[in-house]
This record gives structure tokens, sequence and C-alpha cells, in this order.
């Protein structure tokens, strides 16, 4: 069941999201024409381990040494279409965040985001159920999930 609009929070276009997996603050833009949402990672490498496929790939940020390399089991291949009307297959991956006092896990597809001006970018998946968005606000509050230290 669905939260009212009461017992959603209100976030600006753009927030501040920790991402679990890597202990790291990055800005995200939250667009609700978004299905799906998208994380900024390099050298993505997948693989099998046993049975299992997996997706090894490198956080892009700003901290000195980036992300690090992290492993994550894929959940599927997704096509998105481009803006010029091409279609890409990207990995997805399921992270766990911090946006505000929300923490949910979000799966993301894995693409170079580098010409953005976010490296993270929440679809309405991430959103459903929990946030509304102001598009007239941005950082209206600090990640501050206790379940992963951030504050």
């Amino acid at each position: 069941m669905a939260a009212t609009a009461q017992e959603k929070y209100i976030f600006g276009w753009r927030e501040v999201v920790v991402v679990a997996e890597a202990g790291d603050r990055l800005e995200a833009k939250l667009d609700t024409g978004a299905t799906t949402s998208s994380i900024d990672a390099r050298n993505i490498y997948r693989f099998r381990r046993g049975s299992r496929r997996y997706v090894r790939f490198e956080l892009a940020t700003e901290a000195a040494g980036g992300g690090g390399v992290i492993e994550r089991p894929l959940v599927r291949m997704v096509r998105i279409k481009q803006h010029d009307g091409q279609y890409q297959r990207r990995p997805v991956v399921a992270l766990d965040i911090c946006l505000g006092r929300i923490r949910r896990s979000v799966e993301f597809s894995l693409v170079d985001r580098r010409n953005f001006d976010q490296p993270v970018l929440l679809g309405r998946n991430a959103l459903a159920g929990a946030a509304l968005v102001d598009s007239d606000l941005a950082h209206t509050i600090k990640p501050s999930c206790p379940q992963t230290g951030a504050h």
C-alpha cells in the first residue's frame, strides 16, 4: 500500500545521497520522468561466479581514488533509449542508498555519466511510495540514515 502525501518526504530536484557500499556522498538528480535510476560507473565487467552472474565496477566519485571496486549480483540487463534514438544495453545492480532519512535498496543501471552534471539519477522506481519532488527546491536535507552511519 502506498503512503499518503502527508507521509512522504519532500525533496528538491537535486539532493545528496550516500551509497552505502562505497560510503560516498554523491550529487543526485531526482527525475520523475525517468523510470530507472542510473549511477556513474567505470570499468564495468560482467562475470560468473558458479551459476550466478555478477558485475564488478568502480563508482566514479570525486573522492581521491574514486569509490573503489564494487561487486554485486547482476539483477538484469536493461535496454535504455538514448536521446539520439539509439538503444544501449546496461547491467543493473541493487545498491543501498540513503536519501534524507530514507534508506532503501535501489536498482541502478551502470553507465558512464561523466557528461552529466550529477553522477546519480534517481528515477520513479527509486522514489515511489516515499518521496515527492518539488522542482523549486534543491538540497533540502543531508543524508541521515542511522544504519549507514551517514550524517
